[in-house]
């Protein structure tokens, strides 16, 4: 069935699958829009999200799949987290079902202003840094994606003027005509090959996806400095006003570095930053802060409500967040940085000889690219994962077999680091690798990492 049809069948079937913040949500927006909902989960859902089911009146199930009530659906929301080979998903599509994202759904009933931020490093503190304006600037703004609370619940059941929407490339595979009015790639970098066919050209198309429907009166904010980001962009066309961001010389329109500051151009206005004066450290930080701020020019943010959040603005858990000091070593949980890209940053944002904390799920990461800053930052490792063959092979030669150590907690990990650090030393929890084999999801490995330096 069309989409535009489903807006107007009020006894159209959606199935929504997957029990987690975006399904719960989807299904939300789904009954409070008249349309026949059902919700199915193969694992457990959570007891607060049962309640809510129950709160709305949405019927589920949980613990597995029941063909007969998910393939008479007119219309399916399936949840990021699962794959598209999944065998009821495969299901779907030999008949025709149409599938859609939580961000495609809602989209459909949402007339806000959306600023919509992908990529593969740097989205969630971009996303975060640009509500941390509009906020400041007294907008009426929402947030929400893959962040916060679910977009759907909150056009279901709140009203906002713009929102801010962090959307990974799993949200984005299954979008058709959402359309952002302001759309940002922060970068791309290897990540979740394993979902992508292990082919970074199928990564790279799912990120640009959120380009798709772009018009000419649209805004485009990108790294002028990624070559992927740049390399696609040469074989596409986009219609929307370009706005790049770069460390690299100059931009007529955007955002540049120049001495000790930063330049925003957006039309004819311009606004200068001092780099000593962001609150959030680093080289990849400047691009964060630079993407947000070309995004508040859009939205006419004034210079000194940018100026002033820029500088007081807080780090986000488990993204380079500060734990605490043990005689004079500081613990860093950067539990978000699941892929190699973000790893890096974080030990190059490092002054101080790194304990290094990694290990989890690879995703088909390529370790070459450590090899250089892993030398000049790093003291000891620490691997906290079910199969760490990689870390030794890729690092051993540099730090030392004697400097490498094997865990299977986070208490255990901590504790190995401890012994390794020295005072004025750094214990950096950055794992490089998602962490579904020792933890539920990154943030309980964050969580559990805090608990354990504060039991040292």
């Amino acid at each position: 069935m069309e989409p535009d049809k489903l807006k107007s069948n009020k006894m159209t079937r959606i199935v929504v699958l997957g029990g987690g913040e975006s399904g719960i949500g989807s299904a939300v927006l789904a009954k409070v829009k008249g349309f026949d909902v059902f919700l199915s989960d193969t694992g457990k859902i959570a007891g607060h999200y049962i309640e809510t089911l129950k709160e709305w009146d949405i019927p589920f199930e949980e613990g597995g799949h029941s063909e007969e009530k998910i393939l008479n659906a007119d219309e399916v929301i399936k949840s990021p987290g699962i794959p598209s080979n999944a065998p009821m998903v495969l299901k779907l599509e030999e008949q025709g079902t149409h599938i859609i994202s939580e961000i495609e759904f809602a989209g459909r009933y949402d007339n806000a202003k959306k600023i919509c931020i992908t990529g593969s490093n740097g989205k969630t503190t971009t996303t975060s840094l640009i509500y941390y304006l509009m906020k400041n600037a007294g907008l009426n703004v929402g947030l929400g994606g893959n962040i916060g609370k679910s977009y759907a619940y909150q056009v279901a059941t709140e009203h906002f003027d713009y929102y801010v929407l962090e959307i990974s490339s799993f949200q984005l595979d299954n979008v058709y005509d959402f359309r952002p009015d302001i759309a940002v790639i922060m970068n791309i970098t290897p990540d979740h090959l394993d979902r992508y066919g292990y082919n970074m050209e199928n990564y790279v198309k799912a990120k640009f996806r959120i380009t798709r429907n772009l018009r000419p009166e649209d805004c485009f904010i990108f790294d002028k400095d990624d070559e992927i980001t740049i390399g696609h962009l040469d074989k596409i066309i986009i219609s929307a006003k370009m706005l790049p961001f770069t460390q690299k010389g100059e931009v007529e329109q955007g955002a540049f570095t120049k001495d000790d500051k930063f330049i925003v151009r957006y039309e004819d206005e311009e606004c200068d930053v001092y780099l000593k004066e962001l609150a959030l450290g680093g080289k990849h930080n400047i691009y964060n802060s630079m993407a947000a701020a070309i995004a508040a020019k859009v939205v006419d943010i004034d210079n000194k409500t940018i100026r002033e959040s820029l500088a007081t603005f807080q780090p986000i858990e488990h993204r380079l967040e500060p734990v605490m000091s043990i005689k004079d070593v500081l613990y860093i949980n950067d539990s978000k940085a699941t892929n190699v890209d973000a790893a890096w940053y974080a030990l190059e944002s490092q002054n101080r000889p790194v304990v290094w904390i990694v290990g989890g799920v690879d995703k088909g990461n390529d370790y070459s690219v450590m090899e250089q800053i892993v030398k000049e930052k790093v003291r000891a490792i620490v691997c906290m994962g079910k199969d760490n063959r990689k870390f030794h092979e890729s690092f051993e030669k540099i730090v030392g077999k004697e400097n490498m150590s094997d865990t299977g907690s986070a208490e255990e990990a901590v504790k190995k680091a401890s012994a390794f650090a020295k005072p004025g030393d750094v214990v950096l929890l950055s794992p490089c690798c998602a962490s579904f084999d020792l933890f539920k999801c990154m943030e309980e490995r964050g969580e559990k990492f805090k608990q354990a330096v504060r039991n040292l």
